[in-house]
C-alpha cells in the first residue's frame, strides 16, 4: 500500500499489508529461536522454567529443537522474502545514507532535551542504521544455522572445523540478537517513539505526529498528490471535406464563315 495521507481521519498509512506480515514473522519466530536456543541448554529445569503454565516441555530437548527448526523455518522464509521483495520493488528507504551517524547523535541527544530534532524523513537515521545491523546479524545467524542443521541431518560426520566455526558464529550472532531486540524494545520505551507502536500494529501512524517529526516524509507524499493526472482528450473524427472537381477547359467553337468569306475561299480553288 503507498503511503497515503487520510486527513478527516488524522492518519497516515505508513506500513502495507505486506510489511506487516514481514515484521511480525520475524520477530515472533526470532523470539522462538532465542527461547528454544536457551531451553536446549540445561537450563529450563534447572531454573525451573518447566513450572511455568505452558513451558512445560522447555526440558525436553528434542521438543525444543523440533520447535526451533519450525521457527527457523519461517524466521529464513520471511528473511528471504523480504530480501527479494523490496529488492525488487528498488525500495531503498532503510539504506543508510551518507551522515546517518552524525545525524542519529544529534536525534538522541535531542530525545534527552539536549537540542531540537531536525526534520526527518519516513526513517530516523538510527533506524537506517540499525536495519544494516539487524541484516547482518540475521543472515550470518541464517547462514551458521543452516551448516549446523545440514550436519545434524544429512552429515554427521561433517569436518569438526567447520562445525566449530558455524557454532561459535551461531552463538556469538545469538548474544548479538539478543542485544539488538533489548536495544529494539528500549528504542520503543521512549516517549518521543511510542506513536510508531501504533504503526508497526496497524500500519498507521497519526497526522499530526508525523508533520512534527517527518515533514519531509509528509511533504514527499503531499507532492506526490498534489501532480495532476493527465488524462487523454479524444478528439471527435473529422470527416475530410471532398475536393473540388477538377473542371475542363471548354474549347470556344469557331465563328460562321460569312457570305464573302466563302466566296473568297471557293475562288480560290
Amino acid at each position: 500500500m503507498a503511503d497515503k495521507i487520510l486527513t478527516e481521519r488524522n492518519l497516515v498509512s505508513r506500513h502495507g499489508i505486506i510489511e506487516l506480515i514481514e515484521h511480525w514473522a520475524i520477530a515472533i519466530s526470532g523470539l522462538l529461536l532465542l527461547l528454544t536456543g536457551i531451553f536446549e541448554l540445561p537450563v529450563a529445569k534447572r531454573y525451573y522454567v518447566i513450572v511455568v503454565p505452558g513451558l512445560g516441555w522447555s526440558a525436553d530437548f528434542i521438543t525444543s529443537l523440533y520447535i526451533h527448526y519450525a521457527a527457523a523455518l519461517v524466521f529464513t522464509a520471511a528473511g528471504m522474502f523480504h530480501l527479494v521483495y523490496h529488492g525488487l520493488r528498488n525500495e531503498k528507504g532503510l539504506i543508510p545514507r551518507k551522515g546517518d551517524m552524525a545525524e542519529s547523535v544529534t536525534v538522541i541527544k535531542s530525545l534527552f532535551g539536549f537540542g531540537k530534532e531536525p526534520p526527518m524523513p519516513k526513517y530516523l537515521p538510527e533506524q537506517r542504521l540499525a536495519y544494516v545491523g539487524m541484516a547482518l546479524i540475521i543472515a550470518m545467524l541464517i547462514i551458521s544455522g543452516l551448516i549446523k542443521t545440514y550436519k545434524n541431518i544429512y552429515a554427521p560426520d561433517m569436518s569438526l572445523t567447520i562445525v566449530l566455526w558455524a557454532t561459535w558464529i551461531h552463538n556469538i550472532f545469538f548474544i548479538l540478537f539478543f542485544l539488538a531486540f533489548l536495544a529494539h524494545m528500549a528504542a520503543i520505551a521512549l516517549h518521543p517513539n511510542w506513536p510508531m507502536v501504533r504503526g508497526i500494529l496497524t500500519g498507521f501512524v497519526r497526522l499530526d505526529y508525523a508533520r512534527h517529526r517527518h515533514s519531509l516524509w509528509l511533504a514527499e507524499i503531499e507532492n506526490v498528490e498534489a501532480v495532476p493526472v493527465v488524462q487523454e482528450i479524444v478528439l471527435p473524427p473529422i470527416e475530410a471535406e471532398p475536393l473540388p472537381e477538377a473542371q475542363t477547359p471548354q474549347l470556344e467553337e469557331p465563328m460562321p464563315a460569312t457570305d464573302g468569306e466563302t466566296a473568297k475561299t471557293g475562288g480560290g480553288h
